[in-house]
C-alpha cells in the first residue's frame, strides 16, 4: 500500500496540476467536475488526510465540525478563504492555507478592463453594433466618460490595489487609496494615503474595490457610502461581491448617482441579481479575475505547495489560521 498522503481534491484543476497531484498523492479527484455538495466532500473525506477546495465550496462551521477526524489539512485554489471558517478549522485541529500572489496581474489586469468596459460603453457599445442599432456617427451622442487624468480610488492597497495603481499610472490617473495602515513611500508610488474613509470616497472619480472580504467590510458600498462618492462615479469591484449592497448599487445606476460600474465578483455567483442584466451602464464578467491558463497553473501549484509542506512536517507558508 502506498504511503502517499490521501486527499480529496473537489474541482478538475489544470492538466499539469492533477498530474503532479497524481504522482504525488492517493487523491479522490473530481475528473469530471461534478457538483459536490457538502455532504458529498463529508462522505468522501473518511479516511482522507486533506482537502483540495476552491472559493465554490463553502467549509463553514456545521461542515468542518461533520469533518472525520483525519481531516487535518484544507488548502483553498484560491487567494480569497471568506467561504472557510478559520475559526472553527483552528479549534478543530485543521490548518488552513491559500494561494496569495499568484493572481495578482491576471486581476489588476481584469480591473483595467472593467474600468475601460465602464467608462467607455462597452457593453451598449457592443450591443448597438450585434443588434444592428448602429447607425451614423453623431458629435454628442453616444458618449462615454474620460479616464486619463481622473482620480481613481483604490479601496484596499494590497498586492493587487498597488498592481491597479500601476496599470492606472499609465492613464495618468491620480492614485488615492485606503488602508488601515500607510504604505511604506516606496511602496505608494506618489499614492495619497487616507485612514478615513468619509474624506476619501468624495475624491474618487472611480472606486476600484480590492479589499478582502471580512466582516468590516460585507457590505461597505452601501447607499451612505455611494452617497458619499461624487456624482458621476464609476466603481469596479474585482474582490467579493458581498462587500457590495445589491439593492444600493442598482438604485444608484438606475438614477444616474453612479454613472457606471464594471463587476466581475457578485453576491450568490452566479445567480447575480437579475436586475444587473437589464442595465445599461454595467460592464459584466463571469468572475475571470484569475481565469487564464498560467495563473490558475500557479494557483494549483502553490496549493500543492502548501500541502507538500505539511504532509512533511513543515508549516506551509500560506496559512491563514494560525
Amino acid at each position: 500500500m502506498s504511503n502517499k498522503p490521501k486527499i480529496l481534491v473537489s474541482r478538475l484543476l489544470p492538466q499539469a496540476v492533477e498530474q503532479r497531484i497524481a504522482n504525488s498523492y492517493n487523491a479522490v479527484s473530481n475528473l469530471e467536475d461534478l457538483v459536490l455538495t457538502s455532504s458529498d466532500i463529508i462522505e468522501k473525506a473518511h479516511g482522507l488526510d486533506g482537502l483540495l477546495v476552491s472559493a465554490t465550496e463553502r467549509c463553514d462551521a456545521a461542515f468542518i465540525s461533520a469533518l472525520p477526524s483525519s481531516i487535518k489539512i484544507i488548502a483553498t485554489f484560491s487567494v480569497g478563504y471568506d467561504h472557510i471558517d478559520l475559526q472553527a478549522a483552528k479549534s478543530a485541529g485543521i490548518v488552513v492555507t491559500n494561494t496569495p500572489d499568484i493572481l495578482t496581474d491576471a486581476t489588476a489586469d481584469i480591473a483595467i478592463l472593467l474600468m475601460l468596459g465602464a467608462a467607455r460603453g462597452a457593453y451598449w457599445g457592443e450591443q448597438m453594433v450585434r443588434n444592428q442599432k448602429w447607425q451614423r456617427w453623431a458629435p454628442t451622442h453616444p458618449l462615454g466618460i474620460d479616464i486619463t487624468g481622473a482620480t481613481l480610488g483604490i479601496l484596499g492597497m494590497g498586492r493587487i490595489g498597488q498592481a491597479v495603481a500601476d496599470r492606472a499610472k499609465a492613464f495618468k490617473m491620480d492614485i488615492n487609496y485606503f488602508k488601515r495602515t500607510k504604505l511604506d513611500a516606496t511602496i505608494e508610488n506618489g499614492a495619497a494615503f487616507f485612514d478615513d474613509l468619509d474624506a476619501f470616497l468624495p475624491t474618487c472619480q472611480f472606486l476600484s474595490i480590492n479589499c478582502a472580504s471580512t466582516e468590516q467590510t460585507r457590505g461597505l458600498i452601501n447607499k451612505a457610502t455611494i452617497e458619499n462618492l461624487p456624482d458621476g462615479a464609476v466603481i469596479i469591484n474585482t474582490a467579493r461581491g458581498d462587500i457590495v449592497n445589491d439593492d444600493d448599487l442598482i438604485e444608484a445606476l438606475q438614477s444616474g448617482k453612479i454613472a457606471a460600474a464594471g463587476l466581475d465578483v457578485f453576491n450568490n455567483e452566479p445567480d447575480i441579481d437579475p436586475r444587473y442584466r437589464s442595465l445599461n451602464n454595467v460592464f459584466l464578467l463571469p468572475h475571470l479575475g484569475s481565469a487564464t491558463p498560467n495563473t490558475r497553473i500557479a494557483m494549483g501549484m502553490r496549493a500543492l505547495d502548501n500541502l507538500d509542506a505539511f504532509f512533511s512536517g513543515v508549516t506551509p507558508k500560506d496559512v491563514v489560521n494560525k
